[in-house]
Protein backbone atom coordinates (compact mmCIF):
# COMPACT_ATOMS: atom_id res chain seq x y z
CA UNK A 1 0.00 0.00 0.00
CA UNK A 2 0.98 3.62 -0.53
CA UNK A 3 2.17 4.70 2.93
CA UNK A 4 4.66 7.04 4.58
CA UNK A 5 8.05 6.40 3.07
CA UNK A 6 6.69 6.97 -0.42
CA UNK A 7 5.13 10.41 -0.31
CA UNK A 8 5.15 11.92 3.18
CA UNK A 9 1.80 12.01 4.96
CA UNK A 10 0.81 14.71 7.44
CA UNK A 11 -2.27 15.10 9.61
CA UNK A 12 -4.89 17.59 8.54
CA UNK A 13 -8.07 19.07 10.00
CA UNK A 14 -11.18 20.76 8.73
CA UNK A 15 -10.23 24.08 10.34
CA UNK A 16 -7.59 24.43 7.64
CA UNK A 17 -10.23 24.74 4.87
CA UNK A 18 -10.43 28.54 4.97
CA UNK A 19 -6.66 28.91 4.68
CA UNK A 20 -6.06 26.16 2.13
CA UNK A 21 -9.02 26.83 -0.15
CA UNK A 22 -7.30 29.84 -1.69
CA UNK A 23 -3.83 28.34 -1.60
CA UNK A 24 -1.81 27.40 -4.65
CA UNK A 25 -1.43 23.86 -3.32
CA UNK A 26 -5.18 23.29 -3.18
CA UNK A 27 -5.72 24.85 -6.58
CA UNK A 28 -3.13 22.41 -7.92
CA UNK A 29 -4.87 19.53 -6.16
CA UNK A 30 -8.25 20.46 -7.61
CA UNK A 31 -6.72 21.02 -11.00
CA UNK A 32 -5.18 17.55 -11.04
CA UNK A 33 -8.53 15.78 -10.58
CA UNK A 34 -10.68 14.53 -13.44
CA UNK A 35 -13.81 16.55 -14.09
CA UNK A 36 -16.76 15.31 -12.01
CA UNK A 37 -20.15 17.04 -11.86
CA UNK A 38 -21.00 18.95 -8.70
CA UNK A 39 -24.20 17.20 -7.62
CA UNK A 40 -24.75 18.97 -4.31
CA UNK A 41 -23.21 21.12 -1.63
CA UNK A 42 -22.19 17.96 0.21
CA UNK A 43 -20.43 16.76 -2.93
CA UNK A 44 -18.52 20.04 -3.10
CA UNK A 45 -17.54 19.62 0.55
CA UNK A 46 -16.34 16.10 -0.21
CA UNK A 47 -14.18 17.30 -3.09
CA UNK A 48 -12.67 19.97 -0.87
CA UNK A 49 -11.92 17.31 1.72
CA UNK A 50 -10.48 15.04 -0.97
CA UNK A 51 -8.34 17.90 -2.20
CA UNK A 52 -7.13 18.56 1.32
CA UNK A 53 -5.97 14.97 1.54
CA UNK A 54 -4.16 15.48 -1.75
CA UNK A 55 -2.71 18.74 -0.52
CA UNK A 56 -1.39 17.23 2.68
CA UNK A 57 -0.23 13.91 1.27
CA UNK A 58 0.23 13.88 -2.47
CA UNK A 59 1.75 17.34 -2.73
CA UNK A 60 4.08 16.97 0.21
CA UNK A 61 7.71 16.38 -0.61
CA UNK A 62 8.18 13.06 -2.43
CA UNK A 63 10.55 10.38 -1.28
CA UNK A 64 14.07 10.94 -2.57
CA UNK A 65 17.12 8.74 -2.88
CA UNK A 66 20.15 9.00 -0.63
CA UNK A 67 23.48 10.24 -2.01
CA UNK A 68 24.87 7.74 -4.52
CA UNK A 69 21.68 5.66 -4.32
CA UNK A 70 19.90 4.40 -7.44
CA UNK A 71 16.73 2.53 -8.35
CA UNK A 72 17.30 -0.76 -10.15
CA UNK A 73 14.43 -2.48 -11.92
CA UNK A 74 15.38 -6.16 -12.02
CA UNK A 75 13.89 -9.53 -12.93
CA UNK A 76 14.63 -12.80 -11.16
CA UNK A 77 13.93 -16.43 -12.06
CA UNK A 78 11.38 -18.28 -9.93
CA UNK A 79 14.18 -20.25 -8.24
CA UNK A 80 16.30 -17.20 -7.33
CA UNK A 81 18.78 -17.56 -10.19
CA UNK A 82 19.55 -15.45 -13.27
CA UNK A 83 19.07 -12.00 -11.73
CA UNK A 84 18.91 -9.45 -14.58
CA UNK A 85 19.14 -5.67 -14.51
CA UNK A 86 16.50 -4.06 -16.75
CA UNK A 87 16.81 -0.39 -15.83
CA UNK A 88 18.95 1.73 -13.51
CA UNK A 89 18.09 5.39 -12.80
CA UNK A 90 18.97 8.01 -10.20
CA UNK A 91 15.37 8.79 -9.24
CA UNK A 92 12.76 6.81 -7.30
CA UNK A 93 10.83 4.27 -9.36
CA UNK A 94 8.41 1.80 -7.81
CA UNK A 95 6.10 -1.19 -8.07
CA UNK A 96 6.60 -3.07 -11.35
CA UNK A 97 3.78 -4.93 -13.11
CA UNK A 98 4.55 -7.41 -15.92
CA UNK A 99 2.10 -7.12 -18.82
CA UNK A 100 0.12 -10.27 -19.74
CA UNK A 101 1.78 -10.41 -23.18
CA UNK A 102 5.19 -10.62 -21.49
CA UNK A 103 6.57 -7.63 -23.37
CA UNK A 104 6.56 -4.75 -20.90
CA UNK A 105 7.18 -3.78 -17.30
CA UNK A 106 4.98 -0.99 -15.92
CA UNK A 107 6.12 1.19 -13.00
CA UNK A 108 5.41 4.54 -11.35
CA UNK A 109 7.75 7.44 -10.70
CA UNK A 110 7.08 10.96 -9.41
CA UNK A 111 3.31 10.56 -9.78
CA UNK A 112 3.43 9.31 -13.37
CA UNK A 113 3.23 5.88 -15.01
CA UNK A 114 5.87 4.43 -17.33
CA UNK A 115 6.59 1.30 -19.32
CA UNK A 116 9.89 -0.25 -20.39
CA UNK A 117 10.56 -3.40 -22.44
CA UNK A 118 11.00 -6.39 -20.13
CA UNK A 119 14.46 -6.97 -21.61
CA UNK A 120 15.46 -3.30 -21.16
CA UNK A 121 16.25 -2.98 -24.85
CA UNK A 122 14.87 0.57 -25.22
CA UNK A 123 14.36 3.48 -22.80
CA UNK A 124 11.15 3.82 -20.78
CA UNK A 125 8.23 5.87 -22.07
CA UNK A 126 5.42 7.54 -20.16
CA UNK A 127 1.89 6.15 -20.30
CA UNK A 128 -0.36 9.26 -20.31
CA UNK A 129 -3.27 8.36 -18.03
CA UNK A 130 -4.52 11.87 -17.26
CA UNK A 131 -3.39 11.78 -13.62
CA UNK A 132 -0.29 13.33 -12.08
CA UNK A 133 -0.41 11.70 -8.66
CA UNK A 134 -0.32 7.98 -9.43
CA UNK A 135 1.06 6.02 -6.47
CA UNK A 136 2.60 2.56 -6.22
CA UNK A 137 -0.71 0.65 -6.14
CA UNK A 138 -1.56 -0.25 -9.74
CA UNK A 139 -2.56 -3.51 -11.45
CA UNK A 140 -3.41 -4.69 -14.95
CA UNK A 141 -6.60 -6.29 -16.26
CA UNK A 142 -6.21 -9.99 -17.17
CA UNK A 143 -6.32 -9.18 -20.88
CA UNK A 144 -3.75 -6.39 -20.48
CA UNK A 145 -5.96 -3.71 -22.04
CA UNK A 146 -6.56 -1.67 -18.87
CA UNK A 147 -4.43 -0.36 -16.06
CA UNK A 148 -6.18 0.17 -12.73
CA UNK A 149 -4.67 2.94 -10.61
CA UNK A 150 -4.73 4.47 -7.16
CA UNK A 151 -4.41 8.26 -7.11
CA UNK A 152 -5.70 11.02 -4.86
CA UNK A 153 -7.24 8.42 -2.53
CA UNK A 154 -9.44 6.93 -5.28
CA UNK A 155 -9.40 4.21 -7.92
CA UNK A 156 -9.29 4.81 -11.65
CA UNK A 157 -9.13 2.80 -14.86
CA UNK A 158 -7.32 3.90 -18.01
CA UNK A 159 -6.36 2.27 -21.31
CA UNK A 160 -2.91 0.68 -21.13
CA UNK A 161 -2.02 2.73 -24.20
CA UNK A 162 -2.97 5.91 -22.36
CA UNK A 163 -6.12 7.99 -22.28
CA UNK A 164 -8.69 9.66 -20.06
CA UNK A 165 -9.10 7.98 -16.65
CA UNK A 166 -12.43 6.61 -15.48
CA UNK A 167 -13.21 6.96 -11.78
CA UNK A 168 -14.27 3.64 -10.20
CA UNK A 169 -14.39 4.31 -6.46
CA UNK A 170 -17.18 5.83 -4.43
CA UNK A 171 -17.43 9.07 -2.47
CA UNK A 172 -17.64 8.65 1.30
CA UNK A 173 -18.48 11.04 4.12
CA UNK A 174 -15.64 13.56 4.44
CA UNK A 175 -15.18 12.92 8.16
CA UNK A 176 -14.19 9.30 7.40
CA UNK A 177 -11.31 10.42 5.17
CA UNK A 178 -11.80 7.10 3.35
CA UNK A 179 -9.04 6.30 0.85
CA UNK A 180 -8.62 3.46 -1.65
CA UNK A 181 -5.32 1.63 -2.22
CA UNK A 182 -5.49 -0.96 -4.99
CA UNK A 183 -3.75 -4.34 -4.98
CA UNK A 184 -5.63 -7.06 -6.82
CA UNK A 185 -7.90 -7.90 -9.73
CA UNK A 186 -9.96 -11.09 -9.95
CA UNK A 187 -9.04 -13.64 -12.66
CA UNK A 188 -12.22 -12.82 -14.59
CA UNK A 189 -11.43 -9.10 -14.39
CA UNK A 190 -14.75 -8.25 -12.73
CA UNK A 191 -13.61 -7.32 -9.21
CA UNK A 192 -10.84 -5.23 -7.71
CA UNK A 193 -9.42 -5.93 -4.23
CA UNK A 194 -8.17 -2.95 -2.26
CA UNK A 195 -7.23 -1.59 1.15
CA UNK A 196 -9.68 0.91 2.62
CA UNK A 197 -7.99 3.39 4.96
CA UNK A 198 -9.93 5.75 7.20
CA UNK A 199 -9.65 7.92 10.27
CA UNK A 200 -9.94 6.80 13.87
CA UNK A 201 -9.84 9.98 15.89
CA UNK A 202 -6.80 11.94 14.76
CA UNK A 203 -5.08 8.87 13.31
CA UNK A 204 -5.59 8.97 9.53
CA UNK A 205 -4.43 5.33 9.30
CA UNK A 206 -6.66 4.23 12.16
CA UNK A 207 -8.43 1.52 10.13
CA UNK A 208 -6.93 -0.56 7.33
CA UNK A 209 -9.43 -3.15 6.13
CA UNK A 210 -9.82 -5.13 2.91
CA UNK A 211 -12.62 -4.61 0.40
CA UNK A 212 -13.69 -5.43 -3.12
CA UNK A 213 -15.44 -3.27 -5.69
CA UNK A 214 -16.63 -4.07 -9.24
CA UNK A 215 -14.11 -2.99 -11.86
CA UNK A 216 -16.99 -1.31 -13.66
CA UNK A 217 -17.88 0.61 -10.50
CA UNK A 218 -20.45 -0.24 -7.86
CA UNK A 219 -20.87 -1.16 -4.23
CA UNK A 220 -17.90 -1.57 -1.87
CA UNK A 221 -17.92 -4.96 -0.10
CA UNK A 222 -15.96 -5.16 3.16
CA UNK A 223 -14.06 -8.43 3.68
CA UNK A 224 -12.18 -7.80 6.94
CA UNK A 225 -13.31 -5.86 9.98
CA UNK A 226 -10.83 -5.95 12.85
CA UNK A 227 -8.56 -3.37 14.52
CA UNK A 228 -5.56 -5.26 13.09
CA UNK A 229 -4.17 -3.57 9.96
CA UNK A 230 -4.55 -5.59 6.73
CA UNK A 231 -2.87 -4.87 3.41
CA UNK A 232 -1.87 -6.17 -0.01
CA UNK A 233 -4.96 -8.21 -1.07
CA UNK A 234 -4.36 -10.23 -4.22
CA UNK A 235 -6.36 -13.02 -5.86
CA UNK A 236 -5.00 -16.46 -6.57
CA UNK A 237 -5.10 -17.38 -10.29
CA UNK A 238 -8.03 -19.75 -9.76
CA UNK A 239 -9.98 -17.08 -7.88
CA UNK A 240 -10.46 -19.30 -4.81
CA UNK A 241 -8.29 -17.27 -2.43
CA UNK A 242 -7.24 -13.74 -1.61
CA UNK A 243 -3.68 -13.53 -0.24
CA UNK A 244 -2.74 -10.61 2.00
CA UNK A 245 -0.56 -9.48 4.90
CA UNK A 246 -1.98 -8.66 8.31
CA UNK A 247 -1.19 -8.03 11.95
CA UNK A 248 -4.21 -10.17 12.86
CA UNK A 249 -2.23 -12.53 15.13
CA UNK A 250 0.57 -10.13 16.07
CA UNK A 251 1.64 -9.93 19.69
CA UNK A 252 3.71 -6.82 18.88
CA UNK A 253 2.35 -3.92 16.84
CA UNK A 254 3.64 -3.97 13.26
CA UNK A 255 4.46 -7.70 13.18
CA UNK A 256 2.70 -8.49 9.89
CA UNK A 257 2.54 -12.03 8.51
CA UNK A 258 1.15 -13.60 5.33
CA UNK A 259 -2.46 -14.86 5.30
CA UNK A 260 -5.07 -16.01 2.84
CA UNK A 261 -8.87 -16.07 2.94
CA UNK A 262 -11.75 -16.99 0.69
CA UNK A 263 -12.98 -14.21 -1.63
CA UNK A 264 -15.96 -13.56 0.65
CA UNK A 265 -13.67 -12.94 3.64
CA UNK A 266 -14.20 -16.35 5.28
CA UNK A 267 -11.74 -19.16 6.03
CA UNK A 268 -8.72 -17.07 7.01
CA UNK A 269 -5.45 -19.03 7.25
CA UNK A 270 -2.05 -17.81 8.49
CA UNK A 271 0.76 -18.94 6.16
CA UNK A 272 3.94 -17.54 7.74
CA UNK A 273 4.94 -17.74 11.41
CA UNK A 274 8.34 -16.17 12.00
CA UNK A 275 10.11 -13.23 13.59
CA UNK A 276 10.43 -11.24 10.36
CA UNK A 277 7.85 -8.74 9.06
CA UNK A 278 6.25 -10.19 5.92
CA UNK A 279 4.40 -8.15 3.28
CA UNK A 280 2.90 -8.25 -0.22
CA UNK A 281 2.34 -11.89 -1.23
CA UNK A 282 2.18 -12.42 -5.01
CA UNK A 283 0.98 -15.72 -6.46
CA UNK A 284 2.55 -17.04 -9.67
CA UNK A 285 0.15 -17.31 -12.63
CA UNK A 286 0.47 -21.09 -12.64
CA UNK A 287 -0.56 -21.16 -8.96
CA UNK A 288 2.55 -23.02 -7.82
CA UNK A 289 4.37 -20.38 -5.78
CA UNK A 290 3.90 -17.29 -3.62
CA UNK A 291 6.74 -14.76 -3.41
CA UNK A 292 6.65 -12.05 -0.74
CA UNK A 293 8.80 -9.27 0.73
CA UNK A 294 10.33 -9.89 4.17
CA UNK A 295 11.61 -7.11 6.44
CA UNK A 296 13.98 -7.41 9.43
CA UNK A 297 12.45 -8.08 12.87
CA UNK A 298 11.17 -4.91 14.52
CA UNK A 299 10.31 -3.12 11.26
CA UNK A 300 7.07 -1.11 11.40
CA UNK A 301 4.95 -1.13 8.22
CA UNK A 302 6.97 -1.29 4.97
CA UNK A 303 9.51 1.55 4.93
CA UNK A 304 12.20 2.24 2.38
CA UNK A 305 15.89 1.38 2.67
CA UNK A 306 15.85 -1.80 4.72
CA UNK A 307 17.87 -4.97 4.28
CA UNK A 308 15.02 -7.06 2.89
CA UNK A 309 14.56 -10.57 1.56
CA UNK A 310 12.42 -11.99 -1.20
CA UNK A 311 11.03 -15.30 0.02
CA UNK A 312 9.09 -18.02 -1.77
CA UNK A 313 6.54 -20.46 -0.35
CA UNK A 314 3.96 -22.89 -1.67
CA UNK A 315 0.39 -21.52 -1.73
CA UNK A 316 -0.33 -23.27 1.58
CA UNK A 317 2.80 -21.86 3.26
CA UNK A 318 5.11 -24.90 2.91
CA UNK A 319 8.66 -25.04 1.51
CA UNK A 320 9.96 -21.59 2.42
CA UNK A 321 13.04 -20.53 0.46
CA UNK A 322 15.03 -17.29 0.39
CA UNK A 323 15.54 -16.02 -3.15
CA UNK A 324 17.36 -12.68 -2.82
CA UNK A 325 18.67 -10.17 -0.26
CA UNK A 326 19.20 -6.46 -0.98
CA UNK A 327 18.47 -2.88 0.09
CA UNK A 328 14.79 -2.18 -0.56
CA UNK A 329 11.34 -2.01 0.96
CA UNK A 330 8.76 0.59 -0.02
CA UNK A 331 8.33 0.41 -3.81
CA UNK A 332 10.21 -2.89 -4.20
CA UNK A 333 7.34 -5.36 -4.51
CA UNK A 334 4.04 -3.62 -3.78
CA UNK A 335 2.00 -5.16 -6.60
CA UNK A 336 1.82 -8.31 -8.72
CA UNK A 337 4.90 -8.55 -10.93
CA UNK A 338 5.09 -12.14 -12.19
CA UNK A 339 5.75 -12.80 -15.86
CA UNK A 340 2.77 -14.53 -17.53
CA UNK A 341 4.73 -17.79 -17.93
CA UNK A 342 5.56 -17.89 -14.18
CA UNK A 343 9.27 -18.27 -14.92
CA UNK A 344 10.34 -14.82 -13.67
CA UNK A 345 9.13 -11.87 -11.62
CA UNK A 346 10.17 -8.23 -11.39
CA UNK A 347 11.24 -6.17 -8.38
CA UNK A 348 13.10 -2.94 -7.59
CA UNK A 349 16.19 -2.64 -5.41
CA UNK A 350 17.72 0.61 -4.17
CA UNK A 351 21.48 0.04 -3.75
CA UNK A 352 23.93 2.72 -2.70
CA UNK A 353 26.72 2.62 -5.23
CA UNK A 354 30.38 2.71 -4.38
CA UNK A 355 33.04 4.99 -5.90
CA UNK A 356 33.32 4.60 -9.64
CA UNK A 357 30.04 2.74 -10.13
CA UNK A 358 27.69 4.21 -12.75
CA UNK A 359 24.52 5.92 -11.50
CA UNK A 360 22.64 5.53 -14.80
CA UNK A 361 22.72 3.03 -17.64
Amino acid sequence: MFMPGGWRHDHWNLHAYRHLFHSQVLRQALGSLPDFPMKSTSHLIFLVAWSLVSATTAFAAPRTLQPNQVSQLRTLAWDGTDDRLVLQVDTVIEAPNWTPDGQWLIYNSNGLLYKVPADGSTPPVQIPVGLTNVNNDHVLSPDGSTVYLSANGHLFAAPITGGKPRKISNDHAPERNFRYFLHGVSPDGKLLAYVGAENVGTDIWGRLDLYTIPAAGGRDVQLTNTPAPDDGPEYSPDGKWIYFNSELCAKVAGHAQIFRMRPDGSGTEQLTHDERINWFPHVSPDGQWVVYLSFPPGTVKHPADKEVLLRRIRPDGRDRTELAAFLGGQGTFNVHSWAPDSRRFAYISYPILGPGERKTQ
